[in-house]
């Protein structure tokens, strides 16, 4: 079956999440006199993407709700009682921050603009449409897409073949004639297969080591992979 649509994961995949979050907490910290002696950046980030990671499963077992999940980070990342209102306040403080060293991957655009063409282009992001229209809009890409979906909307996430499908209903399409691209392999490329999508891993730290999904390091790679041949209905990986 041909690959007629791409469904794009967002973060780390086209948009620099990782940089972006490691800037925008350096300058959130020190604005909030919260840099500790002997912490690092990098171990302030760890224990922050450690608290989201456990709050995100609650979140998605049903345990809480978005908001109630962004501010459980915030009290324990902080270790103060803080009230919702408090905690709001803290995040959006950080948001700030965070927003403010936005950027594309270089890779991005050119990508984008060159499967336009040949391809339908989606969105399918384990976040919120509150948190992810705006920030497309803001990189100038949202015209790109035919529809953003996101876990809060969806209430399901990926990998849950439900999420795909979700995706793939949007499209119209069969899940066959759609490729997921996103750089965990596997909640993004791992979920897709087994949810009948064509699953793409985007590798750009060249980490490799799994060698049942297509992978590939760069977005420029993207278009000749889906032209290509192989057992995923026309992907061929780069190893």
């Amino acid at each position: 079956m041909a690959i007629r649509a791409v469904l794009w994961d967002i973060d780390d995949t086209l948009f620099d999440h990782t940089s972006a979050d490691r800037a925008g907490m350096a300058r959130h910290l020190a604005a909030e006199g919260m840099e500790e002696p002997g912490e690092s950046v990098e171990r302030s980030l760890e224990r922050w993407r450690g608290i989201t990671d456990s709050q995100w499963l609650r979140f998605a077992a049903g345990e809480l709700d978005f908001l109630g999940q962004r501010r459980e980070r915030v009290r324990i990342f902080t270790g103060a009682e803080l009230s919702d209102a408090e905690a709001d306040a803290w995040f959006e403080r950080y948001i700030a921050h965070y927003q403010a060293a936005w950027s594309l991957f270089p890779d991005s655009l050119a990508a984008l603009d060159l499967l336009a063409a040949d391809y339908r282009q989606a969105v399918l992001s384990n976040s919120s449409i509150a948190n992810q229209d705006p920030k497309l809009r803001a990189l100038g890409v949202r015209d790109h897409f035919e529809s953003v979906l996101c876990a809060v909307e969806l209430g399901v996430s990926k990998p849950d073949a439900a999420a795909f499908h979700a995706a793939c209903a949007a499209l119209a399409l069969d899940p066959g004639e759609v490729a997921y691209v996103g750089n965990e392999p596997d909640i993004d490329a791992g979920g897709a297969v087994a949810a009948g999508l064509a699953g793409v891993w985007l590798d750009r730290g060249g980490v490799g080591g799994r060698p049942e999904l297509v992978r590939i390091t760069d977005l420029g790679q993207l278009p000749a992979v889906l032209r290509g041949q192989s057992r995923f209905g026309g992907l061929s990986a780069i190893r």
